[in-house]
């Protein structure tokens, strides 16, 4: 990938959302003694977002029992529609993102469930659809965990830069 390449935004968020028909939720106020975002200079840290509505679970349950690959995919979708909310509450507007840098995918699941990074690729894919390839690409970590909180089945993690 060239140096060029990164700086051409080729995909306007903001319209792409409109056309998939996606509603940015506001952010919801945080569980706890916690910021929803934090940011420094131009990095901005997401707390863990859940596939929750109006703070209600959605997806309840771990992967490899109640929940299925493609439900746990749908899932992290979610968590990243509602972390792109809370992006937006804080810089303003999407256009704003100039790259991903990281995202975690915790994933409740069984002892021995290894699809992981296929639940995760739900909140991956949906920012390479809305962002385009050279600003949603982030390194990624997806990991099994034993809960979550309120019995969610994903929490994503996410850091980005802006301008």
């Amino acid at each position: 990938m060239s140096a060029l390449s990164t700086d051409i935004r080729t995909l306007d968020p903001e319209l792409v959302l409109a056309k998939l028909k996606i509603e940015l939720p506001a952010s919801v106020p945080p569980a706890g003694n916690y910021a929803r975002a934090r940011s420094t200079e131009n990095v901005l840290y997401l707390a863990g977002h859940l596939p929750d509505s109006a703070g209600v679970p959605q997806f309840m349950g771990k992967l490899g029992r109640e929940v299925s690959v493609e439900d746990g995919y749908r899932a992290a979708r979610v968590a990243m529609i509602n972390s792109l909310g809370t992006i937006k509450a804080n810089i303003g507007n999407l256009n704003r993102v100039k790259r991903f840098i990281k995202l975690l995918g915790m994933v409740n699941c069984v002892a021995d469930f290894v699809q992981q990074p296929e639940v995760i690729n739900g909140a991956s894919d949906l920012l390479d659809e809305v962002f385009g390839r050279d600003v949603a690409l982030h390194a990624r970590s997806a990991v099994g965990m034993h809960s979550l909180p309120r019995g969610n089945c994903v929490e994503i993690e996410t850091i980005l830069e802006f301008e």
